[in-house]
């Protein structure tokens, strides 16, 4: 999976322990350049907490193996902040939006519409706006494009506590075919994870007990479980693949 020469957007990638920071080394490691999205304030606001330096020291760590690697924080409730992201970023081969709007303990009795509206600014508005100008630098006469999205598992089993999520997250995984579709004319492959319970240190310790008891092989997913797939999608090896909902779960789903 050689991936030099070619450069990747990562979004979501604030925090070291996350899929984000898993699949930008991945592709670091595949021998791509990084522009790395982050947006540490969401994270200051859950109960994980922000990664202070986090960030910076990612960058670090991948420019280490050789790699250009370029941060840039931007706020996707700002319906203006997917265009500046990738104009900000140049010329791109791959766009992994990885970024998700997360409220925990948020079932029907508990939403808000100021809570939904964002769900969705930030999951699904910016998700779509990222590939509009993302499929923008790309033409028919260019291939090698990759788009890979990610969602929830929420079509595989009630996420009754985290409705705003799950519904803009759910809206991934529908719209995904009708942006493959047009996308494979261009030479892009658009794709969508599904990565199942993963372990980035936001659980509570009774949700892993419940999740770990519906795990076949008796663990959570790791961050790099996701980041593998990923990094074959993006991948020559995955050129024939798109239009896909990929559940990577280890069988949570099943």
């Amino acid at each position: 999976m050689n991936l030099a020469g070619r450069t990747a957007l990562v979004t979501g990638a604030s925090r070291r322990a996350g899929i984000g920071a898993a699949i930008a080394r991945r592709l670091a490691q595949a021998g791509a350049d990084l522009v790395l999205h982050t947006w540490s304030p969401h994270d200051a606001d859950q109960p994980w907490g922000a990664d202070e330096g986090g960030p910076e020291a990612l960058a670090h760590e991948l420019s280490e193996l050789g790699r250009r690697v370029e941060l840039i924080e931007a706020d996707f409730a700002d319906p203006q902040a997917p265009a500046a992201l990738v104009r900000g970023a140049g010329q791109l081969d791959i766009l992994v939006a990885n970024h998700a709007r997360s409220t925990p303990w948020m079932p029907l009795e508990r939403i808000t519409a100021e809570e939904i509206d964002l769900a969705y600014a930030v999951n699904t508005r910016a998700t779509l706006l990222l590939v509009q100008a993302y499929a923008a630098q790309h033409d028919d006469t260019r291939e090698g494009g990759r788009v890979v999205l990610f969602t929830s598992g929420q079509g595989n089993g009630p996420m009754a506590d985290e409705l705003p999520y799950a519904a803009s997250k759910g809206a991934l995984a529908q719209i995904t075919a009708s942006l493959a579709e047009p996308l494979a004319r261009r030479g892009i492959t658009v794709n969508t994870v599904n990565p199942g319970p993963t372990d980035t240190g936001w659980a509570a310790p009774e949700q892993r007990e419940e999740a770990q008891r519906r795990m076949p092989f008796g663990r959570w997913g790791d961050p790099d479980d996701a980041a593998r797939l990923v990094a074959w999608l993006v991948s020559d090896d995955g050129r024939w693949v798109t239009g896909q909902v990929l559940n990577s779960d280890g069988g949570f789903s099943l």
